[in-house]
């Protein structure tokens, strides 16, 4: 047992733990009393609050919403702040912490190992660790989710063009990390794609 006490080893229980804290599931249940786990897609996300808590009070969905977007965004820097400006790790360490905490999210201790769809945590990390890759992404994010209006297209769309732009801003960086945390955000909205083809997603 030896190893819990690398410091490495510490951090990437940490980062998996504080990325699994249902955020979502937990605001909506106190300040509207729905489970966002049996209603609409099942996800504790952000997309899911809104979309549950407006059938009852538009207003607290947004509030709610937005709420649960910004603390799932920051649970993963949380950590990486930490690790970066008091204990000074190396880049290796600090991408295993932004992926555990992406795979916490997706894959919750606390949810019998389900979980959201890891947009939120995953660009939170990401902001971290390749910014202008990922102002890129939210920008082709927010256009298409202006227009097109469906959350997992206008998602999926700022993951891949983050994942590409990587490739041309930091070509030699190690890309195994980038390439694997979008892989679980990809296979967390399988559901999404199917019914995308299906015709049957939704709009927010």
């Amino acid at each position: 047992m030896d190893f819990l006490f690398n410091t490495n080893v510490q951090f990437f229980i940490a980062a998996y733990l504080v990325g699994g804290i249902p955020f979502g599931l937990l605001l909506a249940k106190k300040f509207a009393g729905v489970d966002v786990k049996k209603s609409g897609s099942g996800s504790i996300g952000a997309t899911n609050v809104l979309r549950v808590v407006k059938e009852q009070n538009p207003a607290l969905a947004k509030k709610l919403g937005a709420i649960t977007l910004a603390l799932d965004a920051f649970k993963g820097i949380f950590i990486l702040l930490i690790a970066t400006f008091i204990f000074n790790l190396s880049d290796s360490t600090l991408w295993g912490i932004a992926t555990l905490a992406v795979i916490g999210h997706c894959f919750s201790p606390y949810l019998g190992f389900e979980g959201g769809k890891g947009i939120a945590t995953g660009m939170g990390v990401m902001a971290f660790m390749l910014p202008i890759e990922t102002a890129i992404a939210l920008v082709v994010w927010v256009v298409l989710a202006k227009t097109i209006k469906i959350s997992s297209i206008s998602s999926l769309s700022g993951v891949l063009v983050l994942a590409i732009s990587s490739f041309f801003i930091h070509p030699q960086m190690a890309h195994a990390p980038v390439i694997f945390i979008c892989f679980i955000l990809f296979y967390k909205h399988i559901p999404n794609i199917i019914r995308l083809f299906n015709g049957e997603e939704k709009r927010v």
